[in-house]
C-alpha cells in the first residue's frame, strides 16, 4: 500500500487504530506495494523533490511501534519541508506499508528501488521488517543500491551488511546490558526472564545471559507465556522480584494480567524498547504492587535536548497525537537522514548519499550525536522511563 504523507492534524491515537485496522484487512485482498509516482513534483526552479521511501509494517504484532514511528517521521519531514526543504528542495516522503510477509516486503523494497528518483530508505519499522530488508540488501545485485538508513533494528549488522545500512538506535543486546545493570547496581541479585515466544528467546537468550553473567547477575529463565500445569505458576507468581520481559506490547499485557507480586513487596518488570507505555497504560488492567520500566533507544520525551523539543514541537502543529519514545525515534530516524543529504557536495543521488554514509561522520542531531568507530557504533543512548501501578508515567 502506498501511503501520501499528508498532514493529519486531526488523526488522533485512536482514529490511527482505526484507521490501520481498517488499512490491514482492505490490504488482504491487494498487492501490498503500489507503484510510486513516475515522477516528484518539482520546485519553481524546476528542480524535482528528493524522493525518501519508509517502508513500515503495520500488522498487528509491529503496529503500537510502527505507528509512532511513522507520525514521527512524518512530523520531522513536514516541518522540514515547510522551513524550505534540503538545499530549497522539498523532500517527498513516501511511505510503502507490508503485510508482514516476506512477499509483501519484498515487494515494497521492489518498488522503491523502481522509483528512479528515490535516493534512500529511511526509518524503516519494525524490527521483523527492518531485519528483513537487510538481508534483502545483502543478497540482491543491485546496479544503483538504496542505502538504508537509521532502520529499527534489534540485533546489529555484520559488517558485509553496514556498507549499505547505518545503525542508529542501540540493539536489544545494549538494552538488555544496561537493563540488567540499572538493577545489578541497586544489589539485585537475580532476576527473572521471560520471553515473549520461542523464536524471541532464540534470538535474545543468549544476549541475556551473556549480558547477566557480566554483572555476577543469576538470570532464570521463566517458561513461556501460555504454559500449562506447574510451569504456569512460575509466571503468575514468579519469586523473583524483578523480571525482564523480552516481548511487544499486547504480549506484555497478556503476561502482566495475570501476574501476582509476592506478598508485601513490589514487582519491578523490565521491557525493552518495543513497548510503548502510553498504549499499555491505555490497555489498563496493571496489578497491584507491579511497575513497569521499558527500557528507550532516545533520550526521555521530557528531556530538554534541542532535538527533543523540536519533535514535541512539529508534532503538535502536524498531528494530534502525544508524544512517546517510538515517535521520537522516529522523528531522529528523519532529521539524522536529512542531515546527511544536506551535507552532500553536488548532486544528490543514490550514489551519492550512500557515499556521504559510508564515510560514518559524526552528526549531532540536536543533542542526539550519532559516531561510529570502523562500521559500528561507538555511542548508545539509552534510556527508561516507569508506568506506575495506578497509570502514571514517570521519566
Amino acid at each position: 500500500m502506498y501511503l501520501p504523507d499528508c498532514p493529519a492534524a486531526s488523526l488522533n491515537r485512536r482514529q490511527w487504530i482505526g484507521w490501520t485496522a481498517a488499512a490491514s484487512a482492505m490490504m488482504a485482498g491487494e498487492a501490498m506495494a503500489q507503484p510510486l509516482p513516475a515522477s516528484a513534483p518539482r520546485n519553481a526552479e524546476g528542480e524535482s523533490s528528493l524522493v525518501v521511501a519508509q517502508i513500515v509494517d503495520l500488522t498487528f504484532s509491529q503496529q503500537d511501534v510502527s505507528r509512532d514511528f511513522l507520525v514521527g517521521s512524518r512530523s520531522a519531514w513536514q516541518d522540514l519541508n515547510a522551513r524550505g526543504g534540503v538545499r530549497g528542495r522539498a523532500v517527498q516522503h513516501v511511505t510503502l506499508e507490508t503485510d508482514g510477509t516476506p512477499a509483501g516486503l519484498k515487494a515494497a523494497w521492489q518498488a522503491a528501488h523502481r522509483q528512479t528518483g528515490c535516493v534512500a530508505l529511511s526509518g524503516c519499522v519494525g524490527n521483523t521488517a527492518a531485519a528483513g530488508l537487510v538481508a534483502l540488501q545483502s543478497s540482491a545485485d543491485v546496479a544503483s543500491p538504496l542505502a538504508m538508513v537509521a532502520p529499527w533494528l534489534h540485533n546489529a549488522v555484520t559488517d558485509a551488511q553496514a556498507e549499505a545500512t547505518f545503525e542508529v538506535f542501540p540493539d536489544h543486546q545494549l538494552q538488555i546490558a544496561h537493563a540488567i545493570k540499572t538493577h545489578a547496581s541497586l544489589g539485585v541479585k537475580q532476576i527473572g526472564v521471560v520471553f515473549a515466544t520461542a523464536q524471541v528467546q532464540q534470538q535474545s537468550q543468549a544476549y541475556v545471559l551473556q549480558a547477566a553473567r557480566n554483572l555476577d547477575l543469576q538470570a532464570q529463565i521463566l517458561p513461556l507465556p501460555g504454559a500449562g500445569g506447574p510451569a504456569a505458576s512460575q509466571l503468575t507468581n514468579p519469586s523473583q522480584t524483578i523480571i525482564l520481559f523480552v516481548g511487544g506490547t499486547p504480549e506484555l499485557h497478556a503476561f502482566t494480567s495475570n501476574l501476582v507480586a509476592p506478598p508485601g513487596r513490589q514487582c519491578f518488570v523490565v521491557a525493552l524498547a518495543d513497548v510503548n507505555l502510553q498504549v499499555l497504560a491505555q490497555m489498563g488492567g496493571m496489578p497491584k504492587g507491579t511497575s513497569i520500566i521499558a527500557t528507550q533507544a532516545v533520550p526521555l520525551i521530557t528531556s530538554s535536548l534541542p532535538v527533543v523539543r523540536a519533535y514535541r514541537d512539529a508534532l503538535s502543529r502536524f498531528f494530534d497525537e502525544a508524544p512517546s519514545p517510538q515517535g521520537l525515534a522516529g522523528f531522529i530516524a528523519a532529521r539524522y537522514t536529512a542531515e546527511i543529504l544536506g551535507g552532500i557536495s553536488g548532486p544528490i543521488t543514490r550514489a551519492s548519499m550512500l557515499a556521504a554514509l559510508q564515510r560514518r561522520n559524526d552528526v549531532n542531531v540536536g543533542g542526539y550525536v550519532v559516531a561510529y568507530q570502523g562500521k559500528k557504533r561507538s555511542n548508545a543512548y539509552v534510556t527508561q522511563s516507569m508506568l506506575t501501578q495506578d497509570g502514571r508515567i514517570i521519566g
